[in-house]
């Protein structure tokens, strides 16, 4: 059993609309893990958003009358020093980026999308740095601390540091913790009793198991007898025939690789009707903190379930708690592939169930990898470690190959069109470009 030391925890981006979920979940496992000191940290240009979601943060630990000590600070080395983990949530560029990854591609009909396809290769390219700049400071303040990393695109970002860096890190995303809640909610069981298994990388996976009370479902899901969306995808079926060939249910982000044209059509019609998904965020966003601001509000509001990230925060306490604990329990994260795939590298991130002990997340060697999803998987990983070194680097060129080998975009031409004009569009995010 740990001592009961408090825990120093940081939250790089801690004015993010999802940060009282995170608060939530620290009141609510304090007697497992007894958090000390809770420090927000923001930029400048975040500084309003971070005063009104820290006050709120300070009201529900007051509500609780727990003896957590919640910090707002733009200093980030003061907030990471000594810090036993370090959260980051990050969005370099904030919706205004998001919204130019969104609109641009889809201009030059390409997938616009937040952490798939060009948008989310120049994420990658505005937040990598960032993020490695970051792991500069916990290798000096805080060298022994975890970085559990939910900023997108979570596995890119994850690889960025494990190949860049000496800090221990952990990726995670909401996909996995959504589609467990969704598959124990249809077949009315908790969610101690389900297990599906990941295969792939992080917003490219594939369910090639499903156990529910010890029973394999996976032959109901194939058969196409339930389906579960997130809700920043728009909503389209799978074909069962081709589910029945496939032997893996793909989690809802493949519908960009399996279905484009009917996904572009859609994001084209949102385009001239209510906007992007960037837009809506926008709108939501607006809401949760007139709501935050209200002093009158001491819990996490239900409307904040309506963000497409939901349950990020629940699925980084999970964690916290697990390597605190060393519970040895269950959870799908971003981890370096080591040998688990003999068709990746070895330094690739993968989305994997693993074991979660006190020393680390250990890997699930999956019982199945179908022959069908690992031509895609592996052209996938190629363009992430392509941008990935393109982003640390600053290299046109590799910038350039990555975008044309991504599955989305159709060919050299229109990557050349997008690249420029997607640089231009972040040129202030993106300095090594334009050195």
């Amino acid at each position: 059993m740990k001592d009961r030391k408090g825990i120093k925890i940081a939250v790089i981006g801690g004015g993010s609309s999802y940060t009282p979920e995170l608060v939530e979940g620290l009141i609510k496992g304090y007697e497992e893990m007894p958090v000390s000191e809770l420090w927000l940290v923001d930029i400048e240009e975040g500084r309003e958003k971070l005063e009104i979601v820290g006050n709120l943060a300070k009201r529900m630990v007051r509500k609780s009358g727990l003896p957590i000590k919640v910090e707002l600070t733009l200093n980030r080395r003061e907030a990471i020093q000594g810090a036993d983990y370090v959260t980051t949530q990050m969005r370099v560029g904030q919706l205004e980026a998001r919204k130019r990854d969104e609109h641009i591609p889809i201009k030059h009909d390409v997938i616009g999308q937040e952490t798939t396809g060009p948008g989310g290769m120049f994420k990658a390219l505005r937040t990598i740095p960032v993020i490695l700049d970051i792991c500069r400071d916990i290798e000096e303040l805080a060298p022994n601390a975890w970085m559990l990393n939910f900023t997108n695109p979570a596995g890119m970002i994850t690889e960025a540091v494990t190949k860049y860096s000496q800090v221990k890190t952990v990726g995670l995303c909401n996909s996995p913790i959504n589609f467990k809640k969704s598959l124990a909610e249809a077949y009315g069981t908790s969610e101690h009793q389900v297990l599906p298994e990941f295969v792939g990388i992080n917003h490219l996976h594939w369910v090639t198991s499903a156990l529910v009370n010890g029973k394999e479902r996976m032959p109901e899901l194939l058969a196409g007898k339930g389906e579960y969306n997130a809700k920043n995808v728009p909503t389209l079926g799978w074909d069962p025939e081709f589910l029945q060939s496939l032997h893996a249910v793909p989690t809802y982000y493949l519908k960009y690789y399996y279905m484009t044209n009917e996904m572009l059509q859609e994001e084209k019609e949102a385009l001239e009707n209510n906007g992007t998904r960037a837009d809506v965020v926008r709108r939501v966003e607006k809401e949760l903190f007139e709501l935050y601001a209200d002093e009158s509000l001491q819990e996490k509001p239900k409307q904040l379930e309506q963000r497409g990230g939901a349950y990020y925060s629940e699925a980084a306490v999970q964690l916290m708690k697990s390597l605190y604990l060393g519970r040895n329990d269950i959870q799908t994260l971003n981890v370096p592939n080591g040998a688990i795939y003999d068709f990746l590298p070895e330094d690739a991130s993968i989305e994997i169930n693993c074991v979660v002990t006190a020393a680390g997340p250990v890997p699930l060697k999956p019982m199945h990898v179908p022959e069908t999803i690992k031509g895609l998987l592996h052209a996938v990983k190629a363009y992430e470690s392509l941008a990935i070194d393109a982003a640390v680097s600053g290299d046109r060129g590799l910038a350039l190959q990555a975008l044309v080998h991504h599955p989305l975009v159709p060919s050299v031409t229109v990557a050349k069109v997008l690249l420029e004009e997607l640089l231009e569009a972040h040129k202030p995010y993106l300095p090594k470009f334009f050195a």
